[in-house]
């Protein structure tokens, strides 16, 4: 591959979900090594919250748990044209996913869009055209603190299955 392997994570506002996905990633593909061949990024569906920080909550939960505080992260929106340029998109929820699939603009743009916890080994198995929406990663945003540790724990246990299928794609060529 000529140039790195692009993940995108993508939740509402971009300031708690998809940005923990996006440092966690991080995170487990320089362990992996790979920290050169991918490049992962993240945004969010609204813009609502254009320009903010990683939610002060969202932040406490990363480094407390030996993460990275995401520092420089500022929200910003999905546009369409965003898409193309990403080999893995990875929603945090079915309303996610299906905006995604709609703003992708073609099939197999939108065939790279994928629940981020259908990479959890411990999630649902949902069939092909069934309701996607038992994989969702709730919105830690109008909870409190267990709110976001249970997201980060979500985000955790899918992200050595993003590893992994972006380790095969990347072998795969």
């Amino acid at each position: 591959m000529d140039r790195p392997f692009r993940v995108m994570t993508v939740c509402t506002g971009n300031i708690c979900r998809s940005p923990m996905a996006e440092v966690v990633l991080r995170e487990r593909f320089a362990a992996a090594g790979l920290a050169d061949a991918v490049v992962v990024d993240s945004s969010g569906i609204s813009d609502e919250e254009h320009g903010r920080p990683v939610d002060r909550r969202a932040r406490a939960v990363l480094v407390e748990h030996g993460y990275p505080a995401g520092d420089g992260h500022r929200a910003r929106q999905v546009r369409a044209t965003d898409l193309p340029g990403r080999d893995l998109v990875l929603a945090m929820t079915s309303v996610h996913a299906r905006s995604l699939r709609r703003l992708a603009g073609s099939p197999e743009v939108a065939d790279r869009v994928v629940m981020y916890r259908a990479f959890d080994p411990a999630a649902p198995v949902v069939p092909p055209g069934q309701p996607e929406h038992v994989l969702d990663i709730d919105d830690p945003w109008f909870g409190g603190r267990s709110d976001f540790e249970a997201c980060l724990a979500q985000v955790e246990a899918a992200a050595d299955g993003v590893v992994a299928h972006v380790r095969a794609a990347l072998a795969a060529g």
